[in-house]
């Protein structure tokens, strides 16, 4: 898909997981950073990177702008990792400040999440976010399939995370857990967050 696209949404390949859904999440994250002084962050499942890209990011908190998500952030140095984009796939070696993982574990088989995870706890010396959505994707993989490949519910996943924490005792970690409420004025995407911070 990072080379030909979705074809089930005709998305062209540039437009496919280009890594601009950490948006949302960059508060979030910013908070992360400060609370721990973090200077290194590691991407995990960055996709294509274009969140990294020069472009204005605007702290709605606060009116403030900033001329990209590093400067935003704060951050000396930023490693962006995609097994499935040639040009990140390559697994860094040491460790990071921090981990992220936005959009991402829902896209990875339901076998391979807890090694996944774990993966992630041990690139990061001070901290990980996360998030992770419990619903269907737009997205189709080529197979047809839905691209959110593992659709779990809530306690399945802080269970999981919990777990694999536990093993790190000097990491702090968050987790936002999006899934869909339905109401009568239709459905609306909510957040639940996890975590030891």
């Amino acid at each position: 898909m990072h080379e030909k696209g979705e074809s089930f949404l005709g998305i062209p390949p540039e437009g496919t997981f280009p890594g601009t859904s950490l948006i949302s999440q960059a508060p979030s994250i910013k908070r992360m950073i400060d609370l721990t002084g973090a200077r290194s962050i590691l991407d995990y499942g960055s996709g294509k990177g274009m969140q990294y890209r020069p472009g204005t990011v605007r702290d709605e908190s606060t009116g403030r702008e900033w001329p990209s998500i590093q400067e935003y952030w704060g951050v000396e140095r930023i490693v962006c990792y995609d097994p499935c984009y040639p040009p990140f796939s390559q697994l860094p070696v040491g460790r990071f400040d921090g981990v992220i993982c936005t959009d991402v574990l829902e896209h990875c088989p339901e076998l391979d999440i807890p090694w996944i995870v774990d993966e992630i706890f041990h690139f990061a010396s001070q901290f990980v976010f996360a998030n992770v959505a419990c619903y269907p994707a737009k997205k189709r993989l080529p197979s047809g399939e839905n691209a959110h490949c593992t659709i779990r519910p809530q306690q399945w996943w802080k269970e999981l995370f919990g777990n694999v924490a536990s093993k790190y005792p000097g990491t702090k970690w968050e987790v936002w857990i999006q899934h869909v409420s339905i109401k009568p004025q239709g459905q609306t995407i909510v957040e639940e967050r996890i975590g030891n911070v």
